[in-house]
């Protein structure tokens, strides 16, 4: 499996949360330390989303757009590369085929 990742040991939630009438799926899980992360997929089209704790995102498969908080252009991010969302911010992403992603989550 092309970007696939693999994590050992976590407790996995086996809720989705449900963005966008179902576009965007993601769901939590817990690395042993304590420390969350979401694993989710994007479906083509534009998204805003709000953080709460800062948060770093990883394309694992696809590639995502996103308009980052103090920025006004569309960066490109393809997988195998992050980008980072500061906490209580907003961004805006987009993506033209399906995409795949890790969120780890950076408590304040």
């Amino acid at each position: 499996m092309s970007g696939a990742k693999e994590f050992e040991n976590v407790k996995f939630v086996a809720k989705a949360n449900v963005y966008y009438e179902g576009r965007v799926l993601s769901f939590a899980f817990y690395m042993p330390d304590g420390s969350r992360k979401t694993a989710g997929v994007i479906f083509p089209g534009e998204y805003e989303f709000g953080t709460g704790d800062a948060e770093v995102m990883e394309v694992t498969s696809g590639e995502l757009s996103a308009i980052l908080p103090g920025k006004t252009e569309w960066e490109r991010f393809p997988a195998g590369q992050t980008f980072n969302i500061p906490a209580n911010s907003k961004f805006k992403c987009k993506s033209e085929s399906i995409s795949e992603y890790v969120c780890s989550y950076i408590a304040s």
